[in-house]
């Protein structure tokens, strides 16, 4: 599930105590903060208990169903022999919540610039815990995050602190202080707050699925946490496509997948990082230092059928050869359009791609997925007339041009690295070697 998720809440069993299961068929749905998954059965046999329902939370390693070996095993008899029980990434289990406190807070917790999953959320509400005092508390999830652990390990001693603070006051300054500090936001920074909106006669009010939400929390997330510059460049890809349409039938014959223009893409973007490293960086939380990654790691967006994004990542990019990364483009776009990625397939990116040009746009302005500080925008490839110089003088020919354009954190990459960077990436699809093989 990868090393950073922790927990994830059961969405949907699709076998009930007493049904037969064959080894890699789809035992349940799980959901954590950044993806859903189906969970295979890695044995044959039959289901004979579930150990935990639709909408618990559930940590990392727990055990959540047991299957028997046996075909004749009865639901109700405790098998002689129990297979290993399948393990998965999940959250912890609402069961084992605290009790519910007499005051809930009034509180969508959105204005602020922290993650927090609907698990910690919810916990928070019914301990009556306002915006203010979550701020405060110390994660220990991934960049910083608070997790169900932290907040549980918080409640017992939550009294003692609120005594040891003078004023209320002071307490919601500093933990504010903390929480844009933390986030690599000046100290006198106002949290903006969502408007008001009315309802009229007529209008149709449409709840947010659960990715969706997830999207609207990271991105107003990203812009509270960096400062967007987007530049933009053109290019001549001329090259680039009467390539592609040379080789593809045979590209396909022999390697067996379709070349698309994303692989081609994703190795330029791979190589203008060699030369420009200082983007494939992280600002840590505390927003003073910077993290040099040592792996490209290049996250692609998705669209899904339900309309929301996922972002797949290449691991190791620089790694491999336009072979290579086809087959993981096409392997990974076919398997975010049928949910089928793992957790840890869409993890660990350190610079994103996302193709507008798909949907006919000619640019875009992207926001950065955090915790990267840039993301390329290509857009539609389109025939126009340029003028082309010549020995012979100048001359107008049909050429294709397409836009890039790059988001960039501007507490770390300033116009020079940014522009140069772009640059260079239209350099490289440019002067594409046209007789190249693969």
């Amino acid at each position: 599930m990868g090393e950073s998720v922790a927990e994830a809440t059961i969405i949907k069993w699709t076998k009930n105590e007493g049904d037969s299961i064959k080894i890699d068929e789809t035992v349940l749905e799980i959901a954590t903060d950044k993806v859903d998954s189906e969970i295979p059965s890695p044995f044959e046999g039959k289901l004979i208990k579930k150990m935990f329902q639709e909408n618990d939370v559930v940590q990392v390693g727990a055990v959540i169903a047991i299957i028997s070996s046996d075909a004749n095993a009865s639901v109700s008899e405790t098998p002689k022999t129990v297979a290993p029980a399948q393990e998965t990434t999940v959250s912890s289990n609402t069961n084992s919540a605290p009790a519910k406190s007499t005051e809930t807070a009034n509180n969508d917790y959105s204005g602020t610039d922290k993650f927090y999953s609907p698990l910690v959320k919810s916990i928070a509400k019914e301990e009556g815990i306002l915006l203010q005092e979550l701020d405060g508390i110390k994660g220990s999830g991934q960049e910083g995050r608070v997790t169900k652990a932290d907040i549980l390990a918080y409640l017992p001693n939550r009294n003692k602190q609120a005594q040891a603070t003078a004023k209320p006051e002071e307490k919601t300054a500093a933990s504010n202080t903390a929480s844009k500090g933390a986030m690599g936001v000046p100290d006198n920074t106002v949290l903006v707050q969502r408007p008001a909106v009315s309802v009229g006669a007529g209008d149709e009010i449409i709840e947010m699925d659960r990715m969706r939400k997830m999207i609207a929390d990271n991105m107003v997330m990203s812009k509270h946490v960096s400062p967007h510059v987007t530049s933009f460049v053109e290019a001549d890809v001329t090259n680039l496509v009467q390539w592609r349409e040379r080789i593809k039938k045979d590209f396909e014959k022999r390697e067996n997948e379709k070349i698309t223009f994303t692989p081609l893409f994703i190795e330029a973007v791979v190589k203008a990082i060699k030369d420009y490293p200082m983007i494939n960086v992280s600002v840590d939380q505390t927003g003073t230092k910077i993290i040099k990654r040592k792996n490209i790691n290049i996250g692609m967006a998705a669209a899904l059928p339900t309309g929301n994004l996922i972002v797949p990542v290449i691991k190791n990019a620089d790694t491999k050869n336009l072979v290579g990364i086809t087959k993981d483009v096409n392997d990974l776009a076919n398997r975010a359009r049928t949910n089928k990625l793992t957790p840890d397939e869409i993890q660990g990116g350190t610079f994103t791609i996302s193709n507008v040009g798909s949907f006919g746009n000619v640019m875009g302005t992207p926001i950065i997925l955090q915790p990267q500080v840039a993301i390329l925008a290509v857009g539609t490839i389109k025939k126009k007339p340029a003028v082309i110089e010549t020995p012979q003088g100048d001359v107008i020919a049909i050429r294709h041009f397409m836009f890039l354009s790059l988001s960039y954190d501007h507490r770390v990459v300033d116009g020079s690295l940014g522009g140069s960077f772009l640059r260079k990436i239209a350099d490289y699809l440019e002067n594409w070697d046209i007789t190249r093989t693969s």
